[in-house]
């Protein structure tokens, strides 16, 4: 009978000790598993958030850098490199106009003082819009060409978040607030008073315009610019209406010149601006102060170099 008692109470204790063994590998075993299931997690998440971002990149091939408008917008799908040497195209106009940028970078920092050298990929689009090459053109063209950007401003791009913009709209570009569109104004009679006081006004304007005497009059610069009479040289006729002011008729003094290619002296050009209203004297083009430039430099040296005499009573030494 002992015997068996000790027998049992071995057996026992044999099952107590096998307990307490047995419990802290079950414990480390949950532990393990439970860590393997985060670690599960965090992959799992990993791939989704990258795979965010990059969704988010592809997103942006198809939007302009410097408007927010989509390429798909544009029939022929046309879009141009942000970084990069500019086409061939681009290329014989700037020599033509003697400009030294040879860069899309230079060009867009000029135009729209938007700065791309620091630009990331994840964050900015790598391409622009035809449209905005086309206003490029016609800052350095000066050809008569209804271009217009289509925003105030250029975009403002953020990175990748919860409420990103560039995701949910990437298939016809970043919206803008809607602008409240003006009532309606009046009935069919008023609109076409309206029309025909713009008709008179309009014909006014253009008789004006066309008059030489009352532009003359406006300009009143006889005294502060050179007669063509006083050149040296028997020029061509044509010659000497290039180098002359098509306002005063004078040899052109500070030259300027506007987007539909018109030679004026800067003096005159601005004072027929602010009288006129903002068209240009010689064509009607609508012609605005910040659209003047100077003429290339081969011009002005031209220019420079003609002998006229000189101003001065009973002198008759010849000066450029």
């Amino acid at each position: 009978v002992v015997d068996n008692d000790n027998e049992k109470m071995a057996a026992s204790s044999d099952k107590v000790h096998d307990a307490v063994t047995l419990m802290p590998q079950e414990t480390f075993q949950r532990g393990q598993n439970l860590n393997d299931s985060m670690q599960t997690r965090d992959k799992d998440a990993f791939p989704v958030n990258q795979r965010e971002i990059e969704a988010h990149r592809v997103n942006l091939q198809h939007l302009c850098r410097i408007c927010g408008g989509s390429f798909k917008n544009d029939p022929y799908k046309r879009s141009h490199p942000v970084h990069g040497p500019v086409d061939d195209e681009m290329q014989a106009l700037l020599r033509k106009k003697e400009k030294k940028a040879t860069s899309w970078p230079d060009l867009l920092n000029k135009v729209f003082k938007t700065d791309v050298r620091g630009d990331m990929d994840t964050i900015h689009p790598t391409n622009f819009c035809h449209n905005c090459r086309s206003v490029i053109q016609r800052k350095f063209s000066n050809v008569p060409c209804e271009v217009y950007f289509p925003r105030k401003g250029t975009m403002d791009w953020q990175p990748h978040s919860a409420s990103c913009d560039v995701c949910g709209t990437s298939s016809h570009g970043i919206k803008r607030k809607i602008q409240a569109s003006n009532p309606p104004q009046g009935g069919k009679k008023l609109r076409i008073i309206a029309e025909r006081a713009r008709k008179i006004m309009h014909t006014r304007s253009q008789k004006q315009v066309n008059s030489k005497s009352i532009m003359k009059k406006i300009t009143n610069c006889k005294k502060i610019h050179l007669s063509t009479k006083m050149l040296t040289v028997d020029y061509p006729v044509d010659f000497v209406k290039s180098v002359s002011c098509q306002i005063c008729e004078h040899i052109l003094a500070d030259p300027v010149e506007t987007t539909c290619k018109h030679l004026f002296c800067r003096l005159c050009i601005l004072k027929c601006l602010k009288v006129i209203g903002s068209y240009c004297p010689s064509c009607r083009y609508p012609c605005f102060p910040t659209d003047l430039v100077n003429p290339v430099r081969s011009f002005l040296g031209i220019l420079n170099t003609l002998g006229v005499k000189c101003p001065v009573k009973d002198c008759h030494e010849e000066v450029t």
